[in-house]
């Protein structure tokens, strides 16, 4: 199974329109709640949203008081997000780049990274990514991550011997279907993803880390983290059955 991520062929036009109806205003506002609530922060304090694909978290953050960094390395992706804050009179820097390469100090109070955003890359990578994140943060600073369930991805796998997992996204007449496995020795989901739309067929693939919640603690800890706490989706607390994965550590 392939090993790299089709960052061009994933995050595109497509993918906002596959997404618009589960990405949707309502979701927006809970989730923007959720990661303010449970980051215990106060107007002014400073956050750096990466990545913050079309801000769909990053202008919501601005609305409510905060200073917002936001960094995605898809331009289509910062077109959309810079339009929708000047339709909501908000001001957020966004910045064109790569998590991989981030450059910021001890310059912000708390760092998001939603949906799924981490585990594009081979371990060695994803380590200095997360390291990339705690330098960005001031000391006692806060990262919220937002992650699979690991344990709840292998329960809505098929047994062995079985086809793959398929899921299915519509929209109008145009569909999107993942198939989805899972490599036992390296904890990667590999997606074969295809995409029909306006009567044309495209096919993309993209793999992502999972990670259960110690490995992931025992990462940001030796990442130089001081405190790593797990949660369910809504903030209860973390168990086999949560529906997604929400880690906190502390700078």
């Amino acid at each position: 199974m392939s090993e790299t991520f089709d960052f061009a062929g994933v995050f595109d036009e497509d993918y906002l329109y596959f997404y618009e109806s589960m990405l949707d205003g309502e979701r927006n506002e809970r989730e923007t709640t959720a990661i303010i609530e449970l980051l215990g922060l106060t107007p002014g304090d400073t956050v750096l949203d990466v990545p913050c694909g079309h801000g769909r978290i990053s202008n919501r953050l601005a609305q409510r008081g905060f200073s917002v960094t936001g960094v995605d390395v898809t331009p289509l992706f910062l077109e959309r997000a810079r339009t929708d804050a000047a339709a909501r009179g908000v001001d957020v820097t966004y910045i064109q780049g790569d998590m991989r390469s981030l450059t910021f100090d001890s310059e912000f109070d708390a760092l998001a990274n939603w949906f799924t955003s981490f585990g594009y890359f081979d371990d060695e990578t994803n380590r200095s990514v997360l390291a990339g994140f705690r330098r960005a943060l001031k000391p006692g600073g806060k990262l919220i991550m937002e992650h699979l369930n690991r344990d709840r991805v292998i329960r809505n796998l098929p047994e062995q011997g079985l086809p793959p997992r398929v899921i299915l996204f519509e929209h109008g007449k145009d569909f999107m279907t993942d198939r989805i496995e899972l490599d036992a020795l390296t904890g990667r989901t590999h997606t074969e993803r295809t995409i029909v739309r306006d009567g044309s067929v495209r096919r993309t693939t993209f793999t992502v880390r999972t990670f259960t919640f110690p490995e992931i603690r025992d990462w940001l800890l030796g990442a130089g983290f001081s405190r790593v706490e797990g949660f369910g989706a809504q903030g209860e607390p973390f168990s086999l059955y949560s529906q997604r994965t929400i880690v906190i550590a502390t700078a």
